[in-house]
């Protein structure tokens, strides 16, 4: 069967371009790419990276970052290291 499944995906094109010199360090085209993403996916029935779900502390920790909150200033380095040590 030929190739003719086609898939559409938007990325910023900063990521496109970071991936695709990757991609053409390893002699593949994005299409050779995903398509060996997809074979992946096929033939092991999982994602060919560790995909884990935050637990609560980490979900707390990611949310107090986003909201800016419990943040401490310091100094320089110095400070923080006095205080850390």
């Amino acid at each position: 069967m030929g190739k003719t499944g086609m898939i559409r995906v938007l990325v910023e094109p900063d990521l496109k371009q970071e991936a695709e010199e990757v991609f053409s360090t390893l002699g593949l085209s994005p299409t050779d790419a995903i398509a060996l993403f997809y074979q992946h996916v096929t033939l092991h029935h999982d994602l060919p990276f560790s995909v884990n779900i935050p637990n609560a502390e980490t979900r707390e920790a990611l949310q107090q970052a986003e909201d800016r909150a419990n943040l401490v200033e310091y100094e320089g380095l110095d400070e923080l290291r006095a205080t850390h040590n």
